[in-house]
């Protein structure tokens, strides 16, 4: 997995890799997600920051630990991470998308008919 070189650390960006698999449906609520130790490997890090990334998303109850089996998606996994992701934009990335909106002026009629062609084009794929 390739970590950014950015304010986030590496188990933050770990537990956002896994709450994008969430989100694109590679990962479904109820599914079983690798021991610590295959995801470490995987990614090519140290078992104790999967763990602390496994733990983060416990305590935000998208995922969850049966012992002696392993961690698993939450059921309500989707809206726990759609609701986190929207407080996020909301707080700190729209301000910045609508300021470049204003300063190259596009209209919200032009900006609604980009994402109603980006929703259309999305969906078929």
């Amino acid at each position: 997995m390739p970590f950014r070189e950015n304010d986030k650390a590496i188990y933050i960006q770990i537990a956002d890799g896994i709450c994008d698999r969430v989100m694109s449906g590679a990962l479904n609520p109820g599914d079983r997600i690798p021991s610590v130790r295959e995801y470490a490997a995987t990614v090519g890090v140290n078992a104790n920051t999967v763990m602390k990334s496994y733990e983060y998303l416990s305590m935000k109850e998208i995922i969850f630990n049966r012992r002696g089996i392993g961690f698993f998606i939450a059921p309500g996994a989707i809206e726990i991470i759609c609701r986190e992701r929207k407080e996020i934009f909301f707080s700190g990335e729209a301000e910045y998308f609508f300021g470049r909106m204003a300063s190259i002026g596009l209209t919200p009629e032009e900006v609604a008919a980009l994402y109603s062609s980006y929703i259309e084009k999305n969906s078929r794929q």
